[in-house]
């Protein structure tokens, strides 16, 4: 996971405004090649910032860059999301100016993993993210949403814990026997 990733995060096709999101190490240094603001990025651990987006040497738009500095992002990494007209060709030109300065192109779900990777997410929650965004009926989203959030994960701990407890009387009641005979 050294390296730094970058993916379009919102779905494909125009929309007012598009998400291009960089995880990893080089994400804020990556982003201040990109993205040009009266404070530049990275001096504070979370917060946003209006500014010029820049391509192949050159302004294309103007946007929002928010700033995530590690451990405190999904992934745990330093993250940079940068929010600015949905035109496909703009996100497209912010991804490949991305590449071109050393990140790579995300494969599908893996700001999830790191996030899992990073113990960010335990394995329910990660998978609860993909049910998330295809809930398609207000149950499902809440069922989703409840798994995300942790709910499931917390309950199974409280077992383990009370599994435990069960166990080390049970081996106390053993050794008992074991004195007494």
């Amino acid at each position: 996971m050294e390296e730094t990733i970058v993916a379009i995060s919102t779905p494909p096709g125009e929309g007012g405004i598009g998400v291009i999101r960089l995880s990893g190490s080089q994400a804020i240094s990556i982003a201040q090649h990109i993205f040009l603001s009266k404070v530049p990025l990275g001096q504070r651990v979370r917060y946003i910032e209006y500014g010029l987006v820049r391509a192949k040497g050159r302004e294309i738009d103007t946007g929002l860059a928010c700033v995530f500095i590690a451990p405190h992002s999904y992934t745990g990494e330093d993250t940079v999301e940068i929010s600015c007209h949905g035109s496909r060709l703009i996100l497209e030109m912010v991804v490949n100016e991305a590449i071109r300065r050393g990140a790579r192109s995300a494969a599908p779900g893996e700001f999830t993993r790191r996030a899992f990777l990073n113990g960010k997410l335990d394995l329910v929650q990660a998978e609860a993210v993909v049910d998330l965004i295809q809930a398609s009926s207000e149950q499902s989203l809440e069922d989703a949403y409840s798994l995300a959030g942790g709910r499931l994960s917390k309950e199974i701990q409280q077992l383990k814990v009370s599994l435990v407890k069960v166990l080390a009387l049970i081996e106390v009641g053993l050794s008992l026997i074991h004195i007494s005979e």
